[in-house]
């Protein structure tokens, strides 16, 4: 395997060092603390054209994959600026499109995606079937007139504050009436502007930019045009965005991994205690990071074997799992470490360390739990019995 990124590639991996010369983690900080969207950088990443890396150049995007867009991620985080949102914008609703959508659907919403004149959330989490998407109760039922009427509550949906339309994972069929219990799903695009959709504010603990809804459907209007792929076959084709959510959620973990690892070396080599020492000179605190740099690089690693693996058309699943798991603890082992390094000012609002912890602790735990990874591992690597 050729471990060398191309000049384009390269590319992509170093915007986060040239963008954040202008919008830096102050910046990305003061959004998060305010709970908005950092819309100048938005723009910015806009107007260079990275929103539409996963989209082809037929439909105004940049014609790449997800080992391009694993490394724009990365490359941000690497800088203090990690954005949840390019997660279910162009990662999970585009790219899905892109994948899947009809030509016609295609038309409609890929060109103003990449412009960001159409801004998407993705809706699939439910209230009693967060890890077990099978039990999901929402339900578009047809209307007799050719079109469907969609019922439901979704929770943790990123940003459907702002967006324009919802990539939303439904049933047409109930579960009961169904043989196979992946049958029945079907994937729509809605208008988040369609009567009978209201939205509630979902606090969240720590401070970051995007915000979660719990967002209810109301017998909202939908029609055949809405349907991405095929009425009750869409669990067909949701690994090819949850795969892909799961990868560049590393790329968010390692990067702000190294991004707190490489302020605690500053502090590290800066700060003395004892004998005018640096305390970076102490394995107490020398190893503990190393060790966190070492479990970062090989999450890292395993993120890019993932994303080429998808990119390929390979069974990614086995990777994108395990990628997920080693950059999220990863990256927390690195906050954690880099926040001990930093002492009693690892907690202060000046240095900023503490504020990064929530969010990689948050991806032990979300889009899906280190439990529920390592029993797919478990069971569909490893071939051990379903203990669930």
């Amino acid at each position: 395997m050729d471990f060398n990124l191309t000049q384009e590639q390269r590319m992509i991996y170093e915007y986060g060092d040239r963008i954040s010369k202008q919008f830096d983690h102050n910046y990305w900080r003061g959004y998060a603390e305010k709970n908005e969207r950092p819309t100048e950088l938005y723009k910015q990443i806009t107007d260079d054209g990275f929103l539409g890396i996963m989209v082809p150049e037929a439909y105004g995007g940049a014609g790449q994959g997800m080992t391009e867009m694993l490394l724009f991620m990365e490359g941000l985080s690497n800088n203090g600026i990690p954005l949840l949102n390019l997660v279910v914008g162009p990662t999970m609703t585009m790219g899905l499109l892109a994948k899947h959508a009809s030509e016609d659907m295609k038309r409609r919403f890929l060109p103003g995606g990449c412009t960001g004149e159409i801004k998407f959330c993705f809706a699939i989490t439910e209230p009693n079937a967060g890890s077990n998407s099978i039990e999901i109760t929402s339900i578009a039922k047809s209307d007799g007139k050719g079109g469907f009427k969609l019922n439901g509550q979704k929770v943790f949906i990123t940003d459907a504050n702002c967006a324009d339309y919802a990539m939303v994972v439904t049933r047409t069929t109930a579960r009961a009436d169904v043989k196979k219990k992946t049958d029945g799903f079907t994937i729509f695009m809605v208008d988040m502007k369609k009567k009978g959709i209201s939205k509630t504010l979902i606090p969240i603990a720590f401070p970051v930019p995007e915000t979660q809804w719990q967002v209810f459907f109301d017998d909202v209007a939908l029609t055949e045009a809405d349907v991405l792929g095929e009425v009750g076959k869409g669990f067909n084709i949701l690994f090819d965005t949850l795969n892909p959510e799961r990868i560049i959620l590393s790329g968010l973990c390692t990067g702000v991994g190294r991004f707190a690892l490489k302020k605690a070396v500053a502090y590290a080599n800066d700060r003395k205690v004892f004998n005018n020492t640096p305390i970076g000179a102490y394995q107490g605190v020398q190893h503990p990071l190393a060790m966190a740099r070492s479990e970062i690089e090989m999450a890292s690693l395993m993120a890019l074997k993932a994303a080429w693996a998808f990119d390929q058309g390979l069974p990614a699943g086995e990777f994108a799992n395990m990628a997920k798991y080693a950059a999220a603890e990863a990256g927390i082992h690195a906050v954690d470490s880099a926040i001990q390094c930093f002492g009693g000012n690892g907690f202060t609002k000046e240095y900023g360390m503490y504020d990064l912890y929530g969010l990689v602790r948050l991806l032990r735990t979300a889009p899906l739990n280190r439990e529920m990874v390592l029993n797919h591992i478990a069971e569909h690597v490893m071939g051990l019995p379903r203990s669930y």
